[in-house]
Protein backbone atom coordinates (compact mmCIF):
# COMPACT_ATOMS: atom_id res chain seq x y z
CA UNK A 1 0.00 0.00 0.00
CA UNK A 2 1.34 3.43 -0.70
CA UNK A 3 2.35 5.99 1.80
CA UNK A 4 -0.63 8.32 1.61
CA UNK A 5 -0.56 11.94 3.00
CA UNK A 6 -3.53 12.94 5.28
CA UNK A 7 -6.95 13.89 4.03
CA UNK A 8 -8.21 17.29 5.16
CA UNK A 9 -11.65 18.19 6.03
CA UNK A 10 -13.58 21.14 6.12
CA UNK A 11 -17.28 22.18 6.58
CA UNK A 12 -19.72 24.44 7.04
CA UNK A 13 -17.06 27.87 6.37
CA UNK A 14 -20.21 30.35 6.05
CA UNK A 15 -17.99 33.03 3.63
CA UNK A 16 -15.83 33.08 6.85
CA UNK A 17 -13.17 34.25 4.62
CA UNK A 18 -10.21 34.34 7.25
CA UNK A 19 -10.75 30.87 8.73
CA UNK A 20 -10.90 29.71 4.90
CA UNK A 21 -7.44 31.05 4.25
CA UNK A 22 -5.82 29.86 7.21
CA UNK A 23 -7.39 26.14 6.76
CA UNK A 24 -6.24 26.14 3.24
CA UNK A 25 -2.49 27.17 4.34
CA UNK A 26 -2.47 24.76 6.90
CA UNK A 27 -3.73 22.31 4.07
CA UNK A 28 -1.22 23.29 2.14
CA UNK A 29 1.62 23.26 4.65
CA UNK A 30 0.57 19.50 5.72
CA UNK A 31 0.75 18.71 1.86
CA UNK A 32 -2.70 17.01 2.33
CA UNK A 33 -3.54 14.56 -0.34
CA UNK A 34 -6.81 16.31 -0.69
CA UNK A 35 -9.24 18.31 1.22
CA UNK A 36 -13.26 17.42 1.28
CA UNK A 37 -15.20 20.40 2.15
CA UNK A 38 -18.85 19.31 3.70
CA UNK A 39 -21.34 21.96 2.38
CA UNK A 40 -22.18 25.46 2.88
CA UNK A 41 -19.43 27.21 1.45
CA UNK A 42 -21.63 29.65 0.78
CA UNK A 43 -20.62 32.06 -2.02
CA UNK A 44 -19.16 31.04 -5.07
CA UNK A 45 -16.63 33.59 -4.63
CA UNK A 46 -14.95 31.89 -1.54
CA UNK A 47 -13.92 28.89 -3.60
CA UNK A 48 -10.98 30.06 -5.15
CA UNK A 49 -8.59 30.41 -2.02
CA UNK A 50 -8.87 26.24 -2.23
CA UNK A 51 -7.12 27.02 -5.55
CA UNK A 52 -4.24 24.49 -5.76
CA UNK A 53 -5.64 21.83 -3.17
CA UNK A 54 -7.19 18.61 -4.41
CA UNK A 55 -10.77 19.62 -3.62
CA UNK A 56 -14.10 17.98 -3.56
CA UNK A 57 -17.25 20.00 -2.81
CA UNK A 58 -20.69 18.57 -1.37
CA UNK A 59 -23.65 20.95 -1.05
CA UNK A 60 -25.07 22.45 1.89
CA UNK A 61 -28.52 23.52 2.92
CA UNK A 62 -27.54 27.05 2.94
CA UNK A 63 -25.46 26.96 0.06
CA UNK A 64 -27.54 28.65 -2.94
CA UNK A 65 -26.26 28.75 -6.71
CA UNK A 66 -25.42 25.76 -7.31
CA UNK A 67 -24.56 26.11 -10.80
CA UNK A 68 -22.43 28.84 -10.52
CA UNK A 69 -20.45 26.93 -6.98
CA UNK A 70 -20.32 24.29 -9.82
CA UNK A 71 -18.77 26.57 -12.31
CA UNK A 72 -16.18 28.18 -9.57
CA UNK A 73 -14.94 24.99 -8.64
CA UNK A 74 -14.37 23.43 -12.05
CA UNK A 75 -12.21 26.33 -12.38
CA UNK A 76 -10.00 25.46 -9.61
CA UNK A 77 -9.90 21.80 -10.76
CA UNK A 78 -12.11 20.78 -7.87
CA UNK A 79 -15.04 18.30 -8.13
CA UNK A 80 -19.00 18.96 -6.96
CA UNK A 81 -20.53 16.04 -5.97
CA UNK A 82 -24.59 15.73 -4.97
CA UNK A 83 -24.87 15.98 -1.00
CA UNK A 84 -25.14 11.90 0.01
CA UNK A 85 -21.75 10.92 -2.69
CA UNK A 86 -20.53 7.91 -2.02
CA UNK A 87 -16.95 7.72 -2.47
CA UNK A 88 -13.93 4.98 -1.52
CA UNK A 89 -10.38 6.68 0.00
CA UNK A 90 -7.58 4.54 1.33
CA UNK A 91 -10.29 1.03 0.73
CA UNK A 92 -12.50 3.06 3.12
CA UNK A 93 -16.23 3.44 2.03
CA UNK A 94 -17.45 6.81 2.79
CA UNK A 95 -20.64 8.87 2.39
CA UNK A 96 -20.30 12.12 2.16
CA UNK A 97 -22.95 13.68 3.81
CA UNK A 98 -24.12 17.46 4.78
CA UNK A 99 -26.23 16.05 7.55
CA UNK A 100 -29.56 18.76 8.17
CA UNK A 101 -31.64 15.59 7.95
CA UNK A 102 -30.74 14.13 11.07
CA UNK A 103 -32.72 10.73 10.30
CA UNK A 104 -31.18 10.05 7.42
CA UNK A 105 -27.93 10.59 8.99
CA UNK A 106 -28.70 8.29 11.57
CA UNK A 107 -30.39 5.65 8.55
CA UNK A 108 -27.14 6.05 6.95
CA UNK A 109 -25.16 5.36 10.33
CA UNK A 110 -27.36 2.52 11.08
CA UNK A 111 -27.20 0.49 7.56
CA UNK A 112 -23.53 -0.65 8.34
CA UNK A 113 -23.04 0.34 4.75
CA UNK A 114 -20.23 2.53 5.40
CA UNK A 115 -16.76 2.82 6.90
CA UNK A 116 -16.88 6.25 7.54
CA UNK A 117 -20.31 9.00 7.58
CA UNK A 118 -18.27 11.98 6.92
CA UNK A 119 -20.35 14.86 7.51
CA UNK A 120 -21.12 18.99 8.39
CA UNK A 121 -24.11 20.67 9.29
CA UNK A 122 -23.80 21.43 13.02
CA UNK A 123 -20.79 23.17 13.50
CA UNK A 124 -19.22 20.81 16.02
CA UNK A 125 -16.11 19.00 15.55
CA UNK A 126 -17.13 15.15 16.00
CA UNK A 127 -14.92 11.55 15.74
CA UNK A 128 -17.13 8.72 17.20
CA UNK A 129 -17.39 4.60 16.46
CA UNK A 130 -20.97 3.23 15.78
CA UNK A 131 -20.74 -0.25 15.28
CA UNK A 132 -18.61 -0.29 12.13
CA UNK A 133 -19.33 2.94 10.82
CA UNK A 134 -16.79 5.70 11.79
CA UNK A 135 -18.45 9.31 12.30
CA UNK A 136 -16.22 12.49 11.34
CA UNK A 137 -17.32 16.28 11.47
CA UNK A 138 -14.40 18.69 11.42
CA UNK A 139 -16.77 21.10 12.68
CA UNK A 140 -17.77 24.24 11.67
CA UNK A 141 -16.93 27.94 11.20
CA UNK A 142 -20.21 30.33 11.12
CA UNK A 143 -19.00 33.88 12.07
CA UNK A 144 -20.78 33.75 15.97
CA UNK A 145 -19.40 35.13 19.01
CA UNK A 146 -18.23 31.81 21.13
CA UNK A 147 -18.01 29.74 18.02
CA UNK A 148 -15.38 27.05 18.16
CA UNK A 149 -14.30 26.75 14.67
CA UNK A 150 -11.74 23.96 13.33
CA UNK A 151 -10.50 21.68 10.42
CA UNK A 152 -9.61 17.73 11.09
CA UNK A 153 -6.58 16.16 9.24
CA UNK A 154 -7.84 12.36 8.94
CA UNK A 155 -5.22 9.93 7.94
CA UNK A 156 -8.39 6.93 6.89
CA UNK A 157 -5.42 4.27 6.67
CA UNK A 158 -4.91 4.31 10.84
CA UNK A 159 -8.46 5.38 11.69
CA UNK A 160 -6.81 8.57 13.10
CA UNK A 161 -7.71 12.14 13.57
CA UNK A 162 -6.43 15.61 14.32
CA UNK A 163 -8.46 18.84 14.76
CA UNK A 164 -6.98 21.36 14.52
CA UNK A 165 -8.61 25.07 15.79
CA UNK A 166 -8.60 28.15 13.57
Amino acid sequence: MTNLPMIGLISDTHDNVPNVMRAAAIFRQKKVERVIHLGDIIAPATVPFFKGLQMTFIPGNNDGDHGLLQQRIAEIGGKFLPDGSEITIAEKRCLLFHGKDRGQLRRHIASGNYDYVLYGHDHTKHFSREGKTFLLNPGGHYPAPGQQHSIALWDPRKDAVEFIPL
